[in-house]
């Protein structure tokens, strides 16, 4: 049950931030409801698909299929865009995560394999990385301004 909890209090905002973010690229007006919505489920369903018995990673292949057909289904962007936005903004997060792992180990001056085994401690610094993406969204939201009818939903 904590491993759960302590998977969605990571997974939840990291698949926020890649929404958005792909959102943001994509030039449609970030509706925060339906955001977080959509990255509930695909929080469930990573959990899921990293449950099962299948090869390590598939769960990131298929994250960027469900975010592809999200957003060219819920808005008016075509799928090859939605998937480079989504490939994107997968690419960032692998970057931010890495980076932001590097710095904690530091950081906390502790090796890599000590600070996985504290289950708590190695979720709660992957959370910058998805503020990174969020605020990432955000600025370029502001600067790249929403084009206007975007959603279907």
């Amino acid at each position: 049950m904590q491993q759960t909890l302590l998977f969605f209090m990571q997974g939840i905002p990291e698949t926020v931030g890649v929404c958005a973010f792909s959102l943001a690229l994509t030039r449609v007006k970030l509706r925060w409801g339906v955001i977080f919505s959509a990255g509930l489920v695909v929080t469930a369903i990573m959990l899921a698909l990293r449950s099962m018995p299948i090869t390590f990673g598939l769960h990131t292949v298929a994250s960027i299929l469900l975010w592809t057909l999200f957003i060219a289904s819920a808005t008016k962007v075509p799928p090859s865009k939605s998937f480079m936005a989504v490939f994107t903004s997968m690419g960032l997060l692998a970057l931010l995560e890495s980076s932001i792992y590097e710095v904690a180990v530091k950081i906390l001056n502790e090796g890599v394999e000590k600070l996985m085994s504290n289950a708590f401690l190695w979720k709660l610094t992957g959370l910058p990385q998805a503020i990174v993406m969020i605020a990432m969204a955000l600025l370029i939201s502001r600067f790249r301004r929403p084009l206007e009818g975007m959603w279907k939903i």
